[in-house]
């Protein structure tokens, strides 16, 4: 009997654990961390062995195949034994690809991924699809396999689920943009960095569809290097320069694969960034079959994405905005660009190997004051303490807000859009969004 190892106990790799050890594989869950007791309770329901806080090294290397959490760096030690005797190391992913016939729409990009899956997943679901949501979101894609029957999946991945997917293709493959990130993930090249993005298009053929932003210039140069198979859709904020979908003169227009158009006030998403998502989100449900009429209901009718420029609430005139989805700095520049107060923002966190000078045109032009969020901010410090505005170090969320409402004044916005991992002070960047929240609340 094959044996799989799995290396981390969260939603993917429980998840995959349950896959593999209903089609029947010798499988064993490792995991460096404590585990969840949800997630040890699904172990348990499938009768799967596991251990927690540490690896027993002789219950690991004797795997046949291992499936390893996008979480865990390859300089981690178990990994670097595996590498050593060449076991395969794969994602949840491409194991879960193996167990089903269903079409695949796969998103990834620097910025934008997660509005624009979940956009396509509300377009779809709305139109009666029988579709799943997986990948950074919605519920792991191998145990939806192991355990529903769906005709589609809308996958978030990020370029951690690339790096160790090899066989699986994306029937749809979307590619919002490429800005630097993770970039300590990837030995501080940004083309390490390019490359894991560029693998969402791998194995794809004539049938298969590739969406892209056709403006982003890392993804235009990178297309230079690859004889793509796939149908190209590229999509733009203006008509020209070969797009195929783009905005002009309040129309949200669509050319191909068929003829679409609705009044750009009527997306439920405002703001330049979100015009990239709904125009990727509306190429993709037309490539699905999705009609006119669905997809106009679709794309006036989604709430939105939490933690992603989420009201947070307005007291006494100053508006409180959760951006804490941005973790890297173009996802900052994005949330800034859409600022029309005079704004408090907010930075903060585990540096990535960031490059702040993207925002600073728009933190002299936006922003009021400053407060920095994190354990070490000496990094924010050398880029914005001559900037000249009010700088305040703070370590707790509610001494974060407080000094924001005491820099802000009727007529502001307070902006949390931290530009960094939340890793130092919270246990992710949910963590940090309802933190937030649950502090204007209570001012």
């Amino acid at each position: 009997m094959k044996r799989i190892v799995i290396l981390g106990a969260a939603e993917s790799g429980a998840g995959a654990a349950v896959l593999a050890k209903l089609k029947g594989f010798d499988v064993f869950v490792s995991d460096m961390s404590e585990i969840k007791a949800n997630y040890k309770k699904q172990l348990d329901e499938y009768d799967i062995p596991w251990e927690e806080c540490h690896h027993t090294l002789d219950l690991i290397l004797n795997a046949d195949e291992v499936i390893k959490s996008p979480g865990i760096p390859d300089k981690a030690p178990v990994i670097q034994k595996l590498k050593a005797q060449n076991t395969p190391i794969i994602s949840e992913i491409e194991f879960a690809g193996r167990y089903t016939d269903a079409k695949m729409i796969c998103i990834t990009g620097s910025n934008g991924k997660t509005t624009t899956t979940s956009l396509i997943y509300h377009i779809l679901k709305n139109a009666g699809y029988n579709v799943g949501l997986a990948g950074n979101i919605g519920s792991s894609l191998a145990l939806q396999v192991a355990t529903k029957q769906f005709d589609y999946y809308v996958i978030e991945l990020s370029s951690f689920q690339l790096d160790n997917m090899y066989e699986f293709k994306a029937d749809i493959a979307i590619l919002m943009n490429i800005t630097p990130d993770h970039l300590d993930r990837y030995d501080f090249k940004m083309q390490n960095y390019v490359d894991a993005k560029m693998r969402i298009t791998q194995n794809q053929t004539e049938d298969d569809a590739f969406v892209f932003w056709n403006d982003d210039p890392i993804v235009r140069e990178e297309l230079k290097k690859y004889n793509l198979k796939a149908r190209l859709f590229p999509f733009s904020e203006f008509k020209g320069n070969a797009a195929i979908a783009y905005a002009e003169k309040g129309q949200y227009v669509i050319e191909c694969p068929t003829p679409f158009n609705m009044e750009q006030d009527a997306l439920a998403l405002r703001g330049k960034h979100n015009l990239y998502n709904s125009l990727a989100a509306g190429i993709t449900a037309h490539l699905a079959g999705i009609s006119d009429e669905a997809l106009r209901k679709g794309l006036s009718s989604f709430a939105g994405v939490e933690h992603r420029l989420e009201k947070a609430g307005t007291v006494r005139g100053v508006e409180f905005i959760n951006d804490s989805k941005a973790t890297n700095v173009n996802a900052c520049w994005y949330a800034l660009e859409s600022m029309t107060r005079p704004t408090v923002l907010i930075l903060g966190g585990k540096d990535k190997g960031n490059d702040y000078t993207e925002i600073y045109d728009l933190v002299r032009e936006k922003c009021i004051g400053l407060v920095f969020l994190g354990v070490d901010n000496r990094k924010l410090h050398e880029n914005f303490d001559s900037f000249g505005l009010p700088i305040a170090d703070v370590q707790s969320m509610k001494d974060c807000v407080d000094e924001c409402y005491k820099m802000a004044k009727p007529g502001c916005t307070v902006l949390l859009s931290p530009c960094c991992a939340s890793f130092d002070l919270f246990k992710n960047m949910e963590d940090r969004g309802e933190q937030f929240k649950n502090c204007v609340k209570n001012l």
